[in-house]
């Protein structure tokens, strides 16, 4: 290349600088820039990732600018632009830039995408993407990107991305964004973008995007929406659904020229992702981390869904007293808008205090780890993030970031209430990071009811009423209160807490208001209430025969006898379940092999016996022979290539199970045994779906399997299909049970498609009666389950669709209808009870709020009295001894225990290692801050589950969980849940001395490897 054209690009580049900067994409051009070193690739990339395309463009455009470049450099340049969809910037430099009044139309465009870019969010993103592309004005590495970007994290995310990338294309890409969306039947989006007049389809659009008449449509549909009666840009009337101060600052930023567009904008809101990432560990299980997912860019400039809040009646008079600064509780039905109008109190609470110029600080606390990312999607973020930062912190992330940092930054913050606690306890500690409650000035905590004795919710609480009776003293003394955050409770139901009269039931009431220190409990009127689904109880008649039954109980009854055992409970109910538990922790502690072994076999006999009578018997012989499998293959050492330690007692176990395994497997086959719980489910379900246009469902069933057992029967059997039935389950995500936990994803996933339709009969456990945003149905059926008043009402309350109806199925004689009567009578001593309450003359009112308060005060003062009185009595680790809860195999003294994080216990020792084996274990993946466990250590011996292998910070170590273990303490045997209730504290692990002697040992190994070559 001759010096004068290197010069004339240089110059041009140089010329185009900061146009390019917001128009060149980064990530996917480095790749195709050959004449830059892997260096400055690697440098730019860390810009990238840390500071965004803005910093990272001028990084790019400096490493050019300075070079070395090879020859071809330029050309390889155009083409990577081109080929990346950055046209509008190849053609700056490449000599035929846009005239000045196309590139004034175009910028026009690009903000008028920036303006309705929160309208133009709720697209819908995959049919827009795959449109786009079609058209050219995305290359298959976006639809790869976006529709990748959709799937994992949600429509509106994919459309952010999509919006960044369309306006890279050259001019013409409006007329053509404006066909894609046509096509795709987004006639209310194209009627935003052009104003109140609809363009023909036809007119839209001659050939390719980038011919004269495709520019001239382009100023045209700008003109026309920016320049609505003859108003200049600065004066451009922003669609009504934005407030009139958003639309100031926004048209403010237009007219000054601000660097606040649409490049900038999705640049903040992509990268921010990962790069604030700070420790915020959990010290008491609940969520192992905390993470963020920054959204502060849109504070600055997005905009809500929805327009304006806002409440209808009868939510403006029960968010009246929140609005005037007191503390209350909301009670209000499923579906009745309890979160909308926390939305709207927040909203005049931040408003208020920015007028008086007072800091405003709102955490929304939640119970579980989905509603946080629910809350702010459908909730808080969509209406608020256009004038205040919302960030959602959970543990449901591999990012890590300190949580006292995003307070700090952030005016409305939604977290599991879990996190802030942790971020309470660690205030109290000099050397760790935390917020107190004076960093806050409104709290709203979501189902509140479980504002009650051992909570989360009430540990938070407990704290804010010791402070507000501080307050008083020092009030007294004269002295300056720390502010206390208003309190805002929400909930569908408060029940009763299994209240047998009804003044039981209003003490009840009155200890959730103490507790959150309300002044009063809100309710909607009766007169207003929805019309409730209507109900039916579908009874099952009990089974005539039942040989698979009969099976399983002769073979329990000879397990009985093999070991002597003698139970006065029923085979097959939760009091047999709870009678061998205790068995099997008895004989553990009594290190009777033979009763543990046979108690642990009786109790998964118990549970296909359970199965059986609500599922179909396949299932419950699936799950048997399962069970056995596995046992089997924790005897079986694949190093050796032969059976380990096999018991007598487990080998009369194993041959009992395989002499029946033919016989059950042969009755499973014969319909005419199954229970008739399925058969009236199956009746049921096919009348709903066969009377109604159009309609959607959820069961809600007992246990995981059951749940996934259900979706499988539904699925398999060809008559659902014919009546329109496409089932799905929907179970918890914690690793609890024999079957695989869901991710979050994995939930997400089937909540929309549940939403959109391509599902319409949910089966789920209880994990989908309380908070999460489902489609409403308009049928619910419990299917053999009954627990409390509570979770009927959040139920039944899932029927909010016309025409709803809510069907209890059980089997004649279980007792399950008994239950809900019992449960419909509690839920009228509520009612009555909340009346009540409401109605109580405010000095009473007062008066036992405050003795409620006081007591609470002082049970937690003995309970931390004792605890350290306990505490001051711990003996030294050296004290015990754990032994395999199996096989009562010695396994180490306390001497040997470490602790990661205040909560992982592990055992580094050499001796220990050889000890145990590690196996696969699935459901055990899981990213948690350091560390990821990846694997299950079981004895060598008996193959019995001790732990965890947790990969630490590049190191593997053995963490054990005690439930597994026996502990011999003080001279006798003990057994626990959780580590927490053995008061012995064990010295912090030393990673530094540990990573020493990891390192001494390689070394050793090499050198022995070395000789042996030599």
């Amino acid at each position: 290349m001759s010096s004068s054209c290197e010069e004339e690009n240089i110059g041009l580049i140089e010329f185009f600088r900061n146009r390019l900067r917001r128009l060149i994409l980064v990530d996917p051009l480095l790749d195709r820039l050959h004449f830059i070193e892997e260096d400055d690739k690697e440098s730019i990339r860390a810009k990238l990732r840390n500071e965004g395309d803005l910093v990272a463009a001028d990084q790019l455009i400096n490493i050019i600018l300075k070079g070395p470049r090879t020859e071809g450099w330029f050309r390889q340049l155009i083409n990577g632009l081109e080929t990346v969809g950055c046209k509008n910037a190849a053609n700056y430099i490449n000599n035929s830039p846009p005239t000045p009044s196309l590139e004034a139309e175009n910028d026009n465009c690009v903000r008028m995408i920036q303006l309705l870019q929160p309208t133009l969010e709720t697209m819908k993103t995959r049919d827009v993407c795959i449109s786009c592309h079609t058209m050219d004005i995305l290359t298959d590495e976006d639809r790869e990107n976006i529709l990748a970007e959709t799937d994992n994290y949600g429509g509106q995310r994919g459309a952010r991305l999509l919006l960044k990338r369309v306006v890279r294309n050259e001019a013409g890409w409006y007329s053509t964004l404006l066909k894609a969306l046509r096509k795709t039947d987004h006639f209310d989006l194209v009627k935003e973008l052009q104003g109140e007049d609809l363009v023909d389809e036809e007119d839209s659009v001659s050939g390719k995007g980038d011919t004269p008449q495709a520019l001239k449509d382009d100023k045209e549909l700008a003109d026309k929406h920016l320049k609505r009666n003859q108003a200049p840009l600065s004066q451009v009337e922003a669609p009504a659904s934005f407030p009139e101060s958003s639309r100031d600052s926004i048209l403010d930023s237009f007219s000054s020229g601000s660097s606040m567009d649409l490049y900038s904008n999705f640049h903040q809101n992509e990268t921010s992702h990962g790069n604030e990432s700070m420790d915020c560990s959990s010290t008491d299980g609940g969520d192992g981390g905390a993470v963020v997912e920054t959204e502060a860019a849109m504070g600055a400039t997005g905009g809500p869904d929805e327009g304006d809040i806002v409440l209808r009646d009868y939510q403006m008079e029960v968010a009246r007293p929140a609005l005037e600064g007191q503390n209350i509780i909301i009670c209000l039905p499923t579906g009745s808008g309890k979160t909308r109008v926390a939305v709207y109190i927040t909203k005049e609470h931040l408003d208020s205090r920015r007028r008086k110029e007072q800091p405003g600080k709102v955490v929304v606390l939640v119970n579980k780890v989905p509603l946080v990312e629910q809350h702010y999607s459908t909730e808080f973020g969509r209406f608020l993030r256009h004038q205040y930062k919302v960030e959602r912190v959970s543990g449901d992330s591999q990012l890590k970031i300190s949580f006292p940092e995003v307070v700090r930054k952030n005016d409305i913050i939604i977290c599991t209430a879990q996190i802030l606690e942790n971020s309470f306890a660690n205030a109290k500690k000099k050397d760790e990071d935390g917020i107190s409650l004076s960093d806050i000035t409104l709290m709203v905590i979501d189902e509140c009811h479980h504002t009650q004795k051992g909570g989360v919710y009430n540990h938070i609480m407990i704290r804010y009423l010791r402070q507000k009776h501080r307050n008083a003293l020092l009030l007294k003394e004269q002295k300056e209160p720390q502010p206390i955050p208003q309190i805002l409770g929400l909930t569908a139901s408060p029940g009763v807490g299994g209240a047998k009269t009804q003044q039981k039931a209003e003490e009840h009431i009155l200890k959730i208001c103490a507790n959150l220190d309300a002044v009063t409990i809100k309710t909607k009127n009766l007169a207003e209430e929805s019309k409730a689904p209507f109900k039916r109880i579908a009874s099952a008649d009990k089974r005539k025969e039942d040989p698979f039954g009969d099976v399983i109980k002769g073979v329990m009854e000879q397990i009985h006898a093999h070991v002597g055992l003698n139970s006065l409970c029923e085979f097959g109910t939760q009091n047999y379940e709870q009678w061998v538990v205790l068995t099997e922790q008895n004989a553990a502690k009594d290190e009777n092999t033979k009763v543990r072994v046979c108690a642990e076999h009786l109790r998964q006999y118990n549970e296909a016996l359970h199965q059986s009578n609500t599922i179909r018997m396949s299932d419950a012989f699936s799950f048997l022979d399962k069970y056995y499998n596995e046992e089997r293959k924790k005897k079986y050492d694949p190093e050796e290539g032969e059976s380990i330690n096999i018991t007598d007692t487990e080998r009369f176990l194993f041959t009992l199970f395989k002499d029946k395994k033919e016989k059950l497997r042969e009755l499973t086959k014969q319909a005419k045994y199954e229970n008739n719980s399925l058969a009236k489910l199956r009746e049921v379900i096919l009348k709903e779906f066969t009377t109604r246009t159009e309609a959607r469902g959820i069961i809600f069933t007992r246990t995981r399997l059951s749940a996934i057992a259900l979706s499988q029967w539904i699925q398999e059997n060809p008559k659902f299909e014919e009546c329109g039935v496409r089932a799905s389950h929907l179970i918890g995500g914690g690793d609890q049970s024999l079957v695989k936990p869901m991710t979050s994803a994995e939930q997400k996933d089937v909540l929309k498609k549940f939403r959109q339709g391509e599902i319409n009969l949910l089966i789920a456990t209880t994990v989908a009666e309380e908070g999460l945003d489902i489609k409403e149905c308009n049928i619910v059926i419990r299917y053999c389950l009954v627990t409390n008043e509570i979770a009927m009402i959040q139920a039944r309350g899932r029927g909010r669709a016309e025409d709803s109806s809510y069907t209890l199925v059980e089997t004649e004689g279980s007792g399950v209808a008994e239950r809900e009567s019992v449960n419909e009578y509690r839920e009228k001593m509520m009612s009555k009870g909340i009346a009540r309450v409401v109605k109580l003359p405010k000095a009473e009112y007062d008066k036992k709020i405050k003795d409620f308060q006081l007591q609470v005060i002082m049970e937690k003062r003995v309970h931390a009295k004792k605890k350290k009185q306990k505490s001051m009595q711990q003996e030294e680790p050296s004290k015990v001894s754990f032994s395999c809860r199996h096989c009562n195999k010695a396994v180490c003294s306390g001497e040997s225990i470490k602790v990661i994080e205040n909560m992982h216990h592990v055992n580094v020792t050499p001796r220990f290692r050889d000890l145990f084996t590690v196996q696969e274990n699935a459901s055990l993946q899981e990213r948690l801050l350091d560390y990821e466990a990846n694997g299950v250590i079981a004895c060598k011996d008996c193959g019995h589950k001790w732990g965890s292998m947790m990969l630490y910070k590049s190191i593997d170590v053995p963490c054990l969980h005690i439930k597994n273990f026996v502990v011999t303490y003080n001279s006798k045997n003990k057994v626990f849940s959780k580590w927490s209730e053995l008061s012995i504290r064990f010295p912090a692990f030393d990673y530094a001395a540990h990573a020493v002697d990891l390192v001494d040992e390689n070394l050793e190994e090499e050198e022995e490897e070395e000789e042996d070559t030599m």
